[in-house]
């Protein structure tokens, strides 16, 4: 059998492994890919690293954990490299240079400072009744400052929740939207806008109108028995039948006290090298980026994994395009 390291993220944290020694060899061997799918169930977050940095590399290491799955929206980049042959594979490419392309605005600024590319915590497809089961990242071009990845296992967040805010939400289900615009961006909010949203954010629109508001809980419990707190800020809506000030309380609340665990043994922030490649599991994780300085180039690319968790729906029981939410396109700047 190919032959592999692991060894713990960090001896403070419950969740997460490094892995090293994973070449195209461990890729061709059987048991091999089992033990990585035993040990990504079991942790949740794999970092491997010193890996050939293709996108070839990338998507061989995505379908040892399952089939890749195209991403719901046409507007999103997908990545030249491996093109239409692979579905889920997206591109995320800011440069300095390229004013007015599909990643510049969307700076804040917190602290004091301004930032690009930042991302508050949620997880992938929360839109869509379906979500994927992981994703893969790897960073291509990473700024010399800033620029982390962060994520937070929502089994560790559940046992470190302040209880009495955790029985409040647990039950509930969260609203969910398209709309990634960080200037409409409503509960747990943390920064100052400091410029126009994304160009990419505005042309989503229109696929936002056709999309049904989405459904998740806010707990969840696996099949191994731990409960999760699965509650992202970024495009959350609201509560389901919790439509009010009450409830606009209650979902800000969570989502603050989210926020100030990603400095805790809840979450973990990824200082990338080219040479890492990332799998979260996006039933069980949050995600964030911190941002960086908007000199500095920042390219990642990742590859999405097909496998929903059964507990999301759209409202209503519509499908795609069998809405038009008119008022998304009229809520422009």
């Amino acid at each position: 059998m190919a032959q592999f390291t692991v060894e713990n993220l960090r001896d403070d944290l419950s969740f997460g492994s490094n892995v090293r020694g994973v070449t195209w060899d461990t890729l061709k061997d059987e048991g091999a890919r089992q033990q990585l799918r035993d040990l990504f169930k079991q942790r949740g977050l794999l970092v491997f690293k010193d890996m050939e940095p293709t996108a070839k590399m990338q998507v061989a290491l995505s379908k040892v954990f399952g089939p890749l799955k195209d991403h719901p929206t046409k507007t999103t980049p997908r990545d030249e490299e491996t093109g239409d042959a692979e579905d889920g594979v997206i591109d995320m490419h800011y440069k300095p240079e390229d004013v007015g392309g599909d990643y510049s605005g969307g700076l804040v600024k917190i602290d004091g400072e301004v930032l690009t590319r930042y991302s508050p915590w949620h997880f992938d497809h929360c839109y869509n009744d379906e979500l994927n089961y992981a994703g893969v990242l790897r960073a291509a071009v990473v700024p010399p400052e800033k620029g982390r990845t962060g994520f937070m296992d929502g089994i560790e967040c559940y046992r470190q929740f302040p209880a009495e805010l955790r029985d409040r939400i647990e039950g509930i289900n969260v609203i969910y939207t398209l709309d990634t615009r960080l200037s409409r961006m409503r509960y747990g909010v943390n920064f100052e806008l400091a410029s126009n949203d994304m160009p990419m954010a505005v042309q989503l629109l229109k696929e936002v109108a056709i999309f049904p508001r989405a459904m998740h809980p806010a707990v969840w419990t696996r099949e191994t028995g731990e409960k999760v707190i699965h509650v992202g800020s970024w495009m959350s809506w609201g509560l389901e039948h919790h439509e009010d000030a009450e409830g606009d309380k209650l979902l800000d609340n969570v989502c603050q006290q989210i926020n100030a665990m990603g400095d805790g043994t809840s979450a973990y922030w990824h200082d990338w090298s080219p040479t890492d490649m990332l799998i979260w599991d996006n039933h069980r994780m949050l995600h964030a980026v911190e941002g960086c300085d908007p000199k500095y180039e920042r390219h990642t690319i990742r590859s999405t994994i097909q496998g929903d968790y059964g507990l999301g729906y759209f409202e209503d029981g519509k499908k795609i395009g069998e809405v038009f939410r008119e008022e998304v396109l009229l809520d422009v700047d």
